[in-house]
Parts: structure tokens; C-alpha cells; sequence
């Protein structure tokens, strides 16, 4: 058993230094052994969606009205907190298929709040939400493949 926590210590480690170094994909070959881990490529902007003209109706988040159309307010102007994901995986709301979400729209949340989990290569990374706040916006759905860095919730801090 310690010689398998020890080889998931090293993949972890990999991917860190993956991370860091911004690397795509590392392969090694050990004796029989090859272990190849990919990052997913960001993807290239979609062609340019032409602007909406007619006036839109205001969204709220978290009770704030937010303009969607020209000149949309950004999370960051809005005063929001995003909680991103640090690393590539799956996206789980819950800690069993049965449970119920860690957290929801409306959740209070303080830095040790576990928000989700993010499954990569056969291990569960908890997701804390590192803020004081209440959760706005949901971003992601249960079972979604997430990216490095991507948005999954915002928080309006208290």
C-alpha cells in the first residue's frame, strides 16, 4: 500500500511541475511501465459573435442586476469572487451519486467550505471555496469535464 501512495505522490508531483511549467504533455517510459498525462489545450476563440442590438432584459445574480449585452459588467466589477478549478478533471457537486450538493445558489460559505470535488486520474481533489461569502452563480453542471482555471462558482463576499 505504501509503495501505491508513493507512485500517486509522484503523479501528483507530475502534475504540479505540468502546471507550473505550463506543459501539454509529459510521457515516461520506466522499464514496462509508460505514463503519458495530457493537459487539455485551451481552446481557440469561437468566430465573432456579432454584438446584440436590441435592448435585453436585466439578469440578476445573487439580487445584483447585471447588464447582458454591450458593455456587461465583469464578476470583478460586480465585487464577486470567482472560485476556480485548479486542476483538469470532472466536476462532482456532491460526495455520492445519493447526496445531496456541498453547496448550492444562496450557500453561505467561509475559506474551509468544501465546494465540490474535482476528479483527476483517480483522485478526489476537494474544491474549498478560500472566501467568506454566499454563492451567486453556479457556473458548471455535476459530471462536466472542467479545465485548469476555469470559473465553477461565484461568491458575493460578506
Amino acid at each position: 500500500m505504501a509503495q501505491k501512495d508513493s507512485d500517486l505522490q509522484k503523479i501528483e508531483d507530475l502534475i504540479e511541475i505540468m502546471e507550473k511549467k505550463n506543459l501539454i504533455e509529459v510521457e515516461i517510459n520506466h522499464g514496462g511501465d509508460k505514463i503519458l498525462l495530457k493537459r487539455a489545450q485551451p481552446q481557440a476563440p469561437a468566430a465573432a459573435v456579432p454584438m446584440m442590438t436590441q435592448a435585453m432584459p436585466a439578469m440578476l445574480v445573487g439580487g445584483v442586476p447585471v447588464a447582458a449585452a454591450e458593455g456587461s459588467v465583469t464578476a470583478a466589477q460586480q465585487g464577486l469572487i470567482e472560485i476556480k478549478s485548479s486542476v483538469v478533471g470532472t466536476f462532482y457537486a456532491t460526495p455520492s451519486p445519493e447526496s445531496e450538493p456541498y453547496v448550492g445558489v444562496g450557500s453561505q460559505v467561509d475559506e474551509q467550505t468544501v465546494v465540490c470535488i474535482i476528479e483527476a486520474m483517480k483522485v478526489m481533489n476537494e474544491i474549498r471555496a478560500e472566501t467568506n461569502g454566499k454563492i451567486v452563480e453556479i457556473l458548471v453542471k455535476n459530471g462536466q469535464a472542467v479545465q485548469y482555471g476555469q470559473v465553477l462558482f461565484r461568491v458575493k463576499p460578506d
